[in-house]
């Protein structure tokens, strides 16, 4: 796990401190983001830098919240007694986006009883082990979680952007424990979603419930901007829910019809484990339409109505 880490280059490559904003030593400014970013997509490690470099192999956008605890830290003083780990760096994290043939992508629901991010929406994905293929880290962690392994030559996997993460998410909440960068991968199967379905077997230790967002509903999800004070007009002919299926005690499973409000959510200025969409997967799924080319026309067609109304 500590060989894991992100780098910088400048000059040559550099560990992050765990209190350093990682976007904040880009080069990001006040604005919301993203940023360009040029990566080497090495074993166990990411390279990072605002230009491009000899073993760059994508180049990515970066972002952050617009309450991102350590781009707040590096903007105010820091309290007596603030302190903040010293002897760790920014851990590297890889989450996959499954889509299926016919365009759906699988969230998965983090269990109440994880001390990071209950009860959150989330893409399955995890930790890179040190010396560890980062599309290797997420097909792992996609099996360590969801029991799917996907035959080979039967998925393309591509990456779609990086997001600065903390844990606490806002300093309202206390000071950051985790500090990541995860890198959002996309990876297409050839099977469908029913196909995909059939051969899931969640972990119960990490998975409460799962589903599949299509185009649409995941579009309106991703159009809920966290840490902003007016929501988004949504378009009219949303559905009211979206059917899941949660994991029961006694190992079974059951349908779930969850209202699509809870989808909606933003990231509250006080704790809480409200059920939601975490803030990094609406920044993967909006990334996800852009590369189906439905984001734009979504926004297109929202703005339309709105004009209308």
């Amino acid at each position: 796990m500590a060989a894991a880490r992100v780098l910088l280059l400048s000059g040559r490559p550099e560990s992050v401190s765990f209190a350093q904003s990682v976007c904040g030593l880009l080069g990001a400014g006040p604005g919301l983001g993203p940023w360009p970013t040029y990566c080497g997509l090495k074993r166990g490690e990411l390279v990072l830098s605002d230009r491009p470099f000899p073993g760059a192999s994508a180049r990515l956008p970066l972002q952050r919240p617009p309450f991102c605890p350590f781009s707040a830290l590096d903007q105010q003083p820091r309290a007596p007694g603030a302190e903040l780990p010293t002897n760790r760096g920014v851990d590297l994290a890889v989450a996959v986006v499954l889509q299926s043939s016919d365009q759906t992508v699988l969230l998965t629901r983090r269990t109440q009883t994880l001390n990071v991010s209950p009860n959150l929406w989330v893409p399955p994905g995890g930790h890179v082990e040190p010396d560890e293929e980062l599309l290797d880290g997420g097909l792992r962690e996609l099996w360590e979680e969801s029991g799917l392994q996907l035959p080979q030559g039967q998925f393309s996997g591509v990456p779609l952007g990086l997001w600065e993460s903390a844990y606490p998410p806002r300093l309202s909440w206390g000071l950051p424990k985790y500090h990541h960068i995860i890198l959002y991968l996309l990876v297409i199967s050839q099977e469908s979603q029913q196909q995909l379905q059939a051969r899931i077997q969640p972990n119960p230790r990490e998975v409460s419930a799962l589903m599949w967002l299509g185009p649409d509903v995941a579009a309106a999800v991703a159009a809920t901007e966290d840490g902003t004070e007016t929501p988004r007009h949504l378009p009219q002919d949303l559905p009211p829910s979206v059917l899941a299926v949660e994991l029961e005690e006694n190992g079974g499973a059951r349908p779930l019809v969850l209202p699509t409000s809870t989808l909606l959510r933003t990231t509250p200025a006080t704790a809480d484990s409200k059920e939601r969409v975490s803030t990094g997967t609406k920044f993967a799924l909006r990334l996800w339409l852009q590369h189906l080319g439905r984001f734009s026309l979504f926004l297109h067609t929202l703005c339309f109505q709105v004009e209308l109304g």
